[in-house]
């Protein structure tokens, strides 16, 4: 599953395409406001699949949610990150939910500029580290 990119995030367009030329299921988070929730919908396109939703997110327009178990990689967009896998996003906590669901068991990717590194995030008590960071310039790991 990964974020689509809006104009002011790492573009995510061409993980998406990779994908799906090496036969991957690509999945894409479509917010369900009311339940303050993520579902992860399969999409097969970029264009048709896909359209600008609340506050300007793009999303997928319908589907049924995949189980969060089938979820094997998220890659999830942030403000900022730090050395220990911390993640500032836009504090509505969307992703942090979503990768604490006792059902993921997956990896969760971090993706930014490395301009976007910092020494330290200021975090709180729902706040989910991730796993991997990849910029422009390297990939970090982090211990879980």
């Amino acid at each position: 599953m990964l974020f689509l990119s809006t104009a002011t995030e790492v573009d995510s367009q061409q993980l998406a395409l990779t994908a799906w030329s090496d036969a991957k299921r690509v999945l894409a988070p479509r917010v369900s406001w009311d339940q303050r929730r993520m579902l992860p919908i399969e999409i097969k396109s970029l264009g048709s699949d896909v359209d600008e939703g609340y506050m300007g997110i793009r999303e997928p327009i319908e589907g049924l949610p995949v189980p969060v178990f089938e979820i094997d990689l998220v890659v999830v967009p942030g403000l900022g990150f730090d050395g220990i896998g911390n993640r500032l996003g836009r504090g509505r906590g969307f992703y942090d939910r979503f990768l604490s669901h006792p059902d993921y068991r997956g990896v969760s990717c971090g993706l930014a500029l490395e301009e976007q590194f910092v020494d330290s995030i200021p975090t709180g008590l729902h706040d989910k580290r991730i796993d991997m960071l990849v910029t422009d310039q390297q990939v970090r790991r982090f211990k879980r």
